[in-house]
C-alpha cells in the first residue's frame, strides 16, 4: 500500500518537473520560431504536453485506481499532441525550404537534453508508482532525452550538409517516439483498470 508521505514526495517531484517542462518550452518554441526549426518546434510543443502531464499526475495522485486509469488512458492521447504540431511544422517547412541555423540548433538541444536529464533523474525513483501516470512521465522524460541527443546531431549535420533533413528527420523521429509511448501508456492504463475492476 501507498505511504502518503511517498505520495507527497512523488507530487512535489512532479511539480518540479512540471515546471522545469513549461519554463524550457518557452525558450524552445521562441528559438524554434525564430531559426524555422521542425526538430526544436515538435520538442517545443513536447515539453509543454510533459508540463501538463506532470500537472495531471499531481493532481490525480489521490485519486482511486479506476480514477487514475482513466487519467492515464487521457495522457496517452496527449502524448500525441507533439505529433499533430510537427504535421503542421512540416508544412511550413515544405512551403520555405531554409535549413535551421545549425549552431542555434544545438545549443538549443543541448540545453534541452540538460532540463530532461534533470527531470529523468528527479522520475527515476518514481517510475513504478501510481501506475500509468508516472509511467508517462519517465517515458517522457527519457524518450526527450534521446530526442534531445538528436537534435544536437542534426545541428552538426545541417551545418555540413546545409540541408533541411536532418532537422525534419528528427522531428519525425520525436513525433514517433512520442506515438510509441502514448502507446505504452495506453497499454498500461488499460492493465491498471482491469486488474481494478
Amino acid at each position: 500500500m501507498t505511504s502518503v508521505p511517498k505520495d507527497l514526495d512523488l507530487r512535489r517531484a512532479v511539480v518540479i518537473v512540471a515546471l522545469l517542462n513549461l519554463a524550457y518550452f518557452g525558450v524552445e518554441f521562441a528559438v524554434a520560431l525564430s531559426i524555422g526549426s521542425v526538430s526544436l518546434f515538435a520538442d517545443s510543443v513536447d515539453f509543454l504536453e510533459d508540463a501538463s502531464v506532470s500537472l495531471l499526475i499531481a493532481l490525480a495522485l489521490g485519486w482511486s485506481v479506476i480514477a487514475r486509469a482513466r487519467v492515464g488512458m487521457a495522457l496517452a492521447g496527449i502524448l500525441l499532441i507533439p505529433a499533430l504540431g510537427l504535421v503542421w511544422a512540416l508544412w511550413g517547412k515544405i512551403g520555405n525550404p531554409v535549413p535551421p541555423e545549425p549552431f542555434a540548433l544545438s545549443l538549443t538541444g543541448g540545453g534541452a537534453l540538460l532540463v530532461n536529464l534533470v527531470c529523468a533523474f528527479i522520475l527515476v525513483r518514481y517510475r513504478h508508482h501510481s501506475g500509468s501516470l508516472t509511467k508517462a512521465a519517465f517515458l517522457s522524460a527519457r524518450n526527450d532525452a534521446y530526442a534531445n541527443v538528436a537534435i544536437i546531431l542534426a545541428g552538426f549535420t545541417t551545418a555540413f550538409t546545409i540541408s533541411i533533413w536532418p532537422d525534419v528527420i528528427v522531428g519525425l523521429g520525436i513525433a514517433t517516439m512520442n506515438i510509441d509511448a502514448a502507446r505504452e501508456v495506453w497499454a498500461a492504463a488499460h492493465e491498471e483498470r482491469g486488474a481494478a475492476s
